[in-house]
């Protein structure tokens, strides 16, 4: 899964969680074991672990001799030798073989003292244990002391066991959340990286709502399942295993109770996943359509409130989030059914255990202590399998957002940069040319663009005028290269600018798009956009030239006065006055001015386009404008209809030769008021 090819990038810290994991889960299963001898050895047998005493008296130590022979006799002997007191007392010997030693004396023990052993080695062994207490006892040992120093004993190796699995256990949580912090960090930064080099093309492909909740939700989701993994998936497996090696090692005999809650478990976790994976897959476009909605309305409130639809947007923003609370009822419906089925199948396996436990301690094959660990195993087992389903149910939606992720990583601009590009130089002016260019956004749609030839030339201003959606600002992009044609060729400076580095091309350009965006900021962070590090006064000029030094001087804290995320707390002709300032401060080689001047007064917009003139000298300026006052003074027009050109030239050629040229114009000004500016009709 592609989850786990994130986790990859990580080895060293998986490597590191893991062996931290497996010392986690010896903690862990050490505790039920020492419980077990708490209640077996330290409370049943009084604290005395072995049949072989530390001590026995000289007619113990005979008679046991007496009814052993061959190597059990010299095993015997070799553990024990007599003391200054006359007593026998183990060796160094006996100790390191204490468990062979047990199973020798423990039959010939138990009959010195009348204790019936049996044929079966665990009723032989607690047989011996009740004949050492007694040999223990006629030596004169203090029993309760015994059983005190044994309880304490054991209980402070369960507390330090403890206190050393809590330590494991926050590392492991420290390391998990780390590794889980720096992948979504990875990824974030990706696919931003991503985006930012994509063209308006995949931009419209994603959508800005998808693209922003592949961003956030997507990776955060991915994250917290990273997190999980480390945390849970590894340790699962771990916890299973080694659970299922100390039950072997409890009671081989009833492990058939702990297969049967394993499957139950994978059963039950199977059904859900069956139940729940298409709704998982469902809910992250679900997410964008929220996301899409949310953003659509907001962005458009003042027209939603203008136009009195705001019930109406409630109830599209109500379908869609009804829609996608629906999934989320549905999945955390199923979810919720797994804890109650879980605790019903691990408490009927306590039962199970604790009957035929019961009957196995009722034949003397089985010590309570064993028992409370064989039950403290199987549910370590059980909620090992039971975390692995969580997880498993989990993972699906994670990698429904990996995949949406990747889809994005994966996806190859449209606009690159050729292996060795082009260095254009700009000192001597920025000339655009476009050859024979067509254009269409999409391979199988119409174009945009059909055959447009015309040159810009160092210094000089040409104009672009035609009707709605006749192909204007889409001439602007292919200068950007914001994509590239479809046919023929944008040259700047004689090189096609395909064979430029994109970011030397852009160089040369100071750009005002259609909708005049601003960042949220200042004045001042806005106009110096292109160079953090502009000088007052350059802002200032640029502030001039563009008409906006006076609103600018009025406004509270006057550059620095702050401006709100696209401009939202100015008006739509001084957001086009301060973009058209933040163009002209990057000193770039070519304006390139998409309708620029909508939403400026005549006044303004004949005193910017005076300040521009004067300021323009070398710059080439292209502008794209619905008022014919706005470009009659171009030395070149170019009027577009429906993606063709139709005119060229200049305002007096083309009143005079083009005849959409004369009815937009015709359109806009009177005879007189042409007439007034010296032109022809």
């Amino acid at each position: 899964m592609r989850v786990f090819r994130y986790l990859l990038e990580h080895k060293a810290a998986v490597l590191l969680v893991l062996l931290l994991l497996i010392a986690q889960a010896f903690c862990e299963l050490a505790i039920p074991n020492l419980t077990s001898n708490i209640v077996d050895v330290g409370i049943q047998q009084s604290g005395v672990e072995h049949v072989a005493t530390e001590e026995m008296s000289a007619q113990t130590y005979d008679a046991i001799s007496d009814d052993l022979s061959g190597d059990s006799l010299a095993a015997f002997q070799e553990a024990y030798e007599q003391n200054d007191n006359g007593r026998y007392e183990l060796t160094q010997t006996g100790r390191a073989n204490l468990a062979q030693l047990d199973s020798i004396i423990a039959k010939p023990l138990a009959k010195i003292y009348g204790l019936t052993s049996g044929a079966d080695d665990s009723m032989a062994a607690q047989a011996g244990i009740s004949a050492a207490l007694k040999e223990y006892s006629n030596l004169g040992y203090d029993l309760p002391a015994m059983q005190m120093g044994y309880l304490v004993k054991t209980g402070a190796i369960m507390l330090g066991i403890v206190a050393l699995g809590v330590v494991f256990s926050v590392i492991i949580g420290l390391i998990s959340a780390r590794t889980g912090g720096k992948i979504g960090r990875d990824l974030r930064k990706r696919l931003f990286a991503k985006v930012v080099n994509f063209s308006d093309a995949e931009i419209s492909q994603f959508s800005a709502a998808s693209l922003i909740t592949r961003g956030t939700n997507d990776i955060q989701l991915i994250q917290n399942v990273s997190f999980m993994l480390l945390r849970m998936v590894l340790y699962a497996p771990i916890l299973a295993i080694g659970g299922i090696i100390m039950v072997v090692a409890t009671n081989l005999e009833m492990g058939w109770i702990i297969a049967v809650a394993v499957v139950l478990v994978l059963l039950l976790v199977v059904v859900l996943l069956r139940i729940t994976m298409p709704k998982f897959k469902a809910m992250q476009k679900l997410i964008d359509r929220v996301n899409l909605v949310a953003r659509e309305i907001l962005t458009g409130l003042p027209v939603v409130r203008a136009f009195n639809r705001q019930d109406f947007e409630q109830q599209r923003f109500t379908y869609a989030s009804e829609k996608l609370m629906r999934t989320q009822l549905f999945t955390n419906r199923a979810m919720s059914f797994m804890m109650p089925a879980m605790m019903l199948i691990m408490n009927g396996v306590s039962i199970v255990i604790v009957w035929f436990g019961g009957l196995s301690i009722n034949a003397g094959q089985l010590q309570t202590g064993d028992l409370i660990a064989f039950i403290t195993y199987s549910m370590v087992i059980i909620m090992g399998f039971l975390m692995l389903g969580m997880i498993a149910i989990m993972l699906p939606r994670a990698d429904v957002a990996a995949e949406r992720v990747n889809e994005v990583l994966e996806t190859k601009p449209s606009v690159v940069d050729v292996a060795n590009p082009v260095s254009v130089s700009s000192s001597n002016g920025v000339k655009i040319e476009f050859r024979d260019v067509s254009f269409r956004y999409a391979e199988d749609g119409e174009y945009a663009l059909k055959h447009i030839s015309f040159v810009a030339k160092p210094g000089s201003t040409l104009a672009i005028v035609g009707g709605t959606g006749s192909g204007k600002s889409t001439i602007l992009k292919l200068i950007e290269r914001f994509y590239d044609t479809t046919e023929g060729s944008v040259l700047v400076n004689d090189v096609d600018v395909r064979n430029m580095r994109q970011s030397d091309l852009r160089a040369m350009f100071g750009y005002v798009p259609q909708r005049a965006f601003l960042f949220s900021g200042t004045v001042k962070t806005n106009v110096a956009y292109a160079n953090e590090d502009m000088l007052p006064s350059h802002i200032a000029d640029a502030l001039n030239v563009a008409q906006a030094a006076k609103f600018v001087s009025e406004m509270p804290e006057g550059v620095d006065s702050s401006i709100a995320q696209g401009g939202t707390n100015v008006s739509g002709g001084q957001r086009q006055r301060l973009a058209i300032a933040r163009a002209l401060a990057a000193d770039a080689g070519a304006l390139l001015l998409d309708d620029s001047f909508s939403a400026l007064d005549f006044k303004t917009d004949a005193a910017l386009r005076g300040a521009l003139k004067q300021h323009q000298q070398n710059t080439t300026c292209v502008i794209v404008a619905q008022r014919i006052s706005t470009v009659m003074n171009a030395d070149c027009i170019v009027v577009l209809d429906d993606g063709c050109m139709v005119g060229l030239g200049t305002h007096e050629h083309l009143m005079a030769s083009c005849a959409e040229y004369r009815e937009i114009a015709l359109s806009q000004l009177s005879q007189a008021e042409l007439a007034g500016q010296g032109l022809a009709s």
